[in-house]
């Protein structure tokens, strides 16, 4: 059986409180793995929230997986009134720092495809937060922080240059 981990996007809440979409189904990672839909069905929850996968690190738990159209989305909770280093990790996460989700799993059934695999059935084994995420979807989308502000504050900025260029 292959080990094989996957990476790529997160949102986090000062509560701790944290949603990702562990896998999109439609691309392929880095290494041209793609995961079909119906391969997490077995996925037994909880599971351990590792940072970087160490194991030595845990940091929080994902308490659901849901499946949708577009891919894998885990909901979880960073331990932070609980343990510092959840503490150190959730503000690395809303500082922009960790910016990827990355799935520890045990290949079931896979056929190959040229580069890669097409993994059809799989044993989720963890999630960890990371750094430099290895799946091309990779990305914090949101999170109520310094990255979701400075967005806004460019967002304005953008509009606010539209607005004083226009001629009346």
């Amino acid at each position: 059986m292959d080990r094989s981990i996957i990476e790529t996007k997160i949102l986090a809440e000062a509560s701790g409180a944290i949603t990702a979409l562990a896998w999109p189904f439609a691309t392929p990672d880095r290494v041209g793995d793609m995961i079909t839909k119906g391969a997490f069905a077995s996925a037994k929850m909880p599971i351990p929230m590792l940072f970087g996968h160490d194991p030595n690190d845990p940091v929080g738990v994902w308490e659901t997986a849901e499946e949708r159209e577009d891919g894998l989305h885990l909901k979880g909770q960073l331990l932070v009134e609980d343990l510092p280093r959840a503490r150190e990790v959730r503000a690395l996460v809303q500082a922009g720092a960790v910016r990827g989700i990355s799935i520890g799993f045990i290949t079931r059934k896979a056929t190959g495809r040229g580069k890669g695999r097409t993994i059809t059935a799989l044993d989720l084994m963890e999630a960890s937060l990371v750094t430099l995420p290895c799946h091309p979807g990779a990305k914090v989308t949101s999170a109520k922080d310094a990255v979701g502000a400075l967005r806004l504050a460019a967002a304005l900025q953008r509009a606010t240059a539209q607005i004083s260029t226009r001629k009346v």
